[in-house]
């Protein structure tokens, strides 16, 4: 069995393959976008390339790394479990989904196999299942990732499904020129959603403290970080929005409004986005919060 073991991420618009030790200790990663494959020194040539074989395309360039940007030393320093920046949008929720899936899966399967069975509308394998509203949630969440990653380009850095004590996550973080925002995603797909401060409700649903739900989130950011936070509320699209009563500490976009954000700045400087997103994407800045 090898030494090395080979860990994909994607952040920060490159997609890589990390090549470490068994105890985390990274020797090695593949850039699948330059076709580069960087060798730190006194790790094994042959053996990482052995390692990466199976994901290896084309021609590439063999050698030690470039003189690496502060961002790579960040990720470099991680061990892979302990780096948040994989984490997809809704990665909680992923996992739920594939939990609740198995043994419907199982269960058809089963079903199928009996001999003489004959399927028909009334037949339990014909009854449509009732849809989670957790599938809903994770496109919402999945939207607004897309859209945030897309800030990118403009000096922003992003992480998605950020775990906290006693199971709480806050969806998104998003740190740029325009300063550091947590941000809660409020599915509403051609639904009318009101917002009376605290309380933003959602078609003919129940209202729900969403504002509060979001200062909370920006509260314990804000304290992981050591840094102002601001709180945000991507309501995904709506039908109709009508803010009642518009709070002036949480901004309430449409998903499509958060493109904007690029736009904005003032607040915090390049060195400033890089060591606060190096201390967001570290699990265990969040264990006391």
């Amino acid at each position: 069995m090898s030494r090395l073991r080979v860990t994909p991420t994607r952040g920060q618009g490159r997609d890589r393959l990390y090549v470490s030790l068994r105890d985390g200790t990274t020797v090695a990663w593949y850039d699948k976008d330059t076709g580069r494959v960087s060798v730190l020194s006194g790790a094994g040539r042959d053996e990482v390339l052995s390692a990466l074989a199976p994901y290896l395309t084309g021609e590439v360039i063999v050698g030690p790394p470039r003189v690496p940007t502060p961002a790579d030393l960040d990720r470099l320093s991680l061990h892979p479990d302990d780096d948040l920046a994989p984490n997809r949008p809704g990665e909680a929720l992923h996992a739920e989904l594939a939990e609740l899936d198995a043994p419907r899966t199982a269960g058809a399967a089963r079903s199928s196999g009996f001999s003489g069975s004959s399927s028909s509308p009334s037949s339990p394998l014909w009854r449509p299942w009732h849809q989670d509203p957790r599938q809903a949630e994770l496109l919402a969440q999945e939207t607004v990732g897309d859209r945030l990653d897309g800030l990118e380009g403009a000096g922003w850095r992003v992480l998605h499904s950020i775990p906290l004590p006693g199971a709480a996550r806050i969806d998104h973080l998003a740190i740029g020129p325009a300063g550091v925002l947590a941000v809660r995603t409020l599915p509403a797909r051609k639904r009318r959603v009101g917002v009376d401060d605290p309380l933003v409700r959602v078609g003919r649903a129940a209202p729900a403290p969403h504002l509060r739900w979001a200062r909370r989130a920006a509260e314990r950011a804000s304290r992981a970080l050591a840094a102002d936070v601001r709180p945000v509320l991507a309501v995904v699209e709506p039908g109709r929005l009508d803010a009642l009563s518009a709070p002036a500490d949480v901004r309430i976009l449409r998903d499509t409004e958060l493109a904007s954000l690029a736009s904005l700045g003032g607040v915090l400087k390049p060195a400033d986005i890089e060591s606060l997103y190096a201390t967001a994407r570290d699990r265990h800045s969040w264990l006391r919060v």
